[in-house]
């Protein structure tokens, strides 16, 4: 494999994507850390890696499935529209087939030896096994959950709660409310982060018929309920300092408040007929996203 051809295929594998995952998977293991659990670390770390795989899993299939819209696309950014790893001079579109494949078969190797390490349970089961749906029938036919509208709230439930969760039940056994209040408000910012993803992509999206979120509610109806996703999660993560939230743990996230409404702010300017740039916009909502459940994950692990 040519050095071209390596570097096509990381980009293929969207490595900015799996560190969110890191993220994700973190904040749950440091929920467990704060309530007295002497993590396993051999365990976290097979974890970790179960998750890593899945989301591969997950890329590679969207990257096949999605490669004869995604050629089409002109409006790529960094964060939307593919990869663009895929097409004539690039990677053949097999190779993101072959790479699902790969992914999960070691996804797979990993339940193996992950049910040799933490003690099963049916919460445990039904955790993988939905996540390991959620991943696979986002893009394959004939559920493609991408394009029924209800993807995007699928991954940002698969991603926000679920990969938290599956960290967290490793490790304590069972599930606990502080998993919930701290994974909520992160759902909503998520699925304000897809909202985002879809812009750029809104007219191929409209012309080949995929229909996402944005697609069937529209771009303004989308931009409203964007902005009400951001404004939510502030208000959940109040919330669950009132029901038991500890002060400390919660109050430092809400430092990322400026980057929200720095958000609503420039998709307010958008639909108000300045021109979009929607790199900015995408890389805003990731490091909003990214540093609310760094924030969370670190007020955890060091209490």
């Amino acid at each position: 494999m040519t050095l071209h051809k390596i570097r096509l295929f990381i980009r293929l594998s969207r490595p900015l994507f799996l560190l969110g995952g890191i993220l994700f998977y973190s904040l749950g293991a440091g929920i467990a850390d704060y309530l007295g659990v002497q993590i396993e670390w051999g365990t976290l770390l097979i974890g970790q890696v179960w998750v890593t795989m899945l989301q591969l899993s997950a890329q590679y299939l969207n990257e096949y499935f999605d490669a004869p819209m995604d050629i089409q696309n002109r409006n790529r950014t960094f964060f939307s529209g593919g990869s663009g790893a895929i097409g004539e001079g690039k990677l053949a579109r097999n190779t993101a087939l072959i790479a699902a494949a790969t992914a999960l078969t070691i996804t797979a190797s990993m339940t193996v030896v992950l049910f040799q390490q933490a003690s099963i349970s049916p919460l445990l089961v039904l955790i993988m096994v939905v996540s390991v749906l959620s991943a696979i029938f986002y893009s394959v036919p004939p559920i493609r959950l991408v394009t029924s509208g209800y993807g995007e709230l699928t991954t940002s439930i698969l991603v926000a709660n679920l990969i938290p969760s599956f960290a967290f039940v490793i490790q304590f056994g069972e599930l606990h409310r502080l998993v919930a209040m701290s994974t909520f408000p992160l759902t909503a910012l998520h699925l304000a982060m897809m909202i985002i993803f879809e812009f750029p992509d809104y007219a191929t999206d409209h012309k080949y018929e995929k229909l996402t979120l944005l697609v069937r509610i529209g771009w303004e109806r989308s931009m409203t309920l964007h902005n009400i996703l951001i404004l939510c999660s502030y208000f959940l993560l109040g919330l669950g300092m009132i029901f038991g939230l500890p002060v400390p743990i919660a109050l430092p996230a809400f430092l990322t408040l400026p980057l929200a409404l720095l958000e609503i702010w420039q998709l307010r300017r958008v639909a108000l007929g300045a021109k979009p740039n929607w790199n900015a916009l995408g890389l805003n909502t990731i490091v909003l996203i990214g540093s609310m459940t760094y924030l969370l994950a670190y007020a955890f692990w060091t209490r």
